[in-house]
């Protein structure tokens, strides 16, 4: 592994609130602590974690998404969990409520929203072999967008508009490690993020 940026790039205009509902996050918080079992989330000897996971709002309801800060946490609660309530992409602009500060990688999130309707969930994982292996085999994002910056989330919703677009998982070229998995459910996502692992593992003999 290796240190990567994990710092809020963006302007964050938190409230504090309550956590939410622990049955509205229960499946969250299930495959976030799966992930982070497999090193697939995590903290760097740094201090600065990586990884992270969101679910798309309806009505009312605000987009749900790891707080800041949590990647080291071998388990998480509803009270690291926090609400977008509204996002700027070109403003590098997110407001938030909830406990915590939303993750650094929040635009990259809401960017998979807005352009994959199919997407009701998205998780940001970080493994440098796999991403080695997978860089610009699979769809990539451009090199030259970094992590939490509207330079990335402007990407990603360029390569959706691609001619190759994701089916379920991307690399995120200009950020190194990260892979974003997506999908209807946490299921569906984490599934096909684990399968490309468990694939990757048996044809390289290594684990993660």
């Amino acid at each position: 592994m290796t240190d990567e940026k994990g710092y809020i790039q963006f302007q964050c205009d938190w409230q504090p609130g309550p956590a939410p509902e622990a049955a509205e996050v229960a499946e969250l918080l299930a495959w976030r602590d799966r992930l982070f079992a497999r090193g697939l989330i995590g903290v760097y000897p740094n201090g600065i974690g990586y990884g992270n996971l969101s679910q798309r709002g309806s009505g009312r309801i605000a987009s749900r998404i790891t707080g800041t800060a949590t990647g080291g946490l071998p388990t998480l609660t509803p009270s690291h969990i926090t609400s977008v309530t509204a996002y700027d992409i070109a403003g590098n602009r997110v407001r938030c409520e909830g406990p915590l500060q939303a993750s650094s990688e929040t635009l990259s999130h809401m960017a998979v929203y807005e352009v994959a309707p199919e997407a009701n969930v998205v998780i940001h994982v970080h493994h440098l072999r796999l991403w080695e292996e997978l860089c610009h085999r699979i769809p990539t994002t451009h090199v030259a967008a970094e992590a939490g910056t509207p330079a990335m989330a402007e990407a990603i919703a360029a390569l959706f508009q691609g001619e190759n677009p994701p089916r379920g998982l991307f690399a995120m070229g200009g950020h190194r490690e990260g892979l974003m998995g997506y999908g209807r459910s946490f299921t569906e996502a984490g599934e096909k993020t684990m399968q490309v692992l468990e694939e990757f593992e048996r044809s390289s003999g290594s684990q993660a």
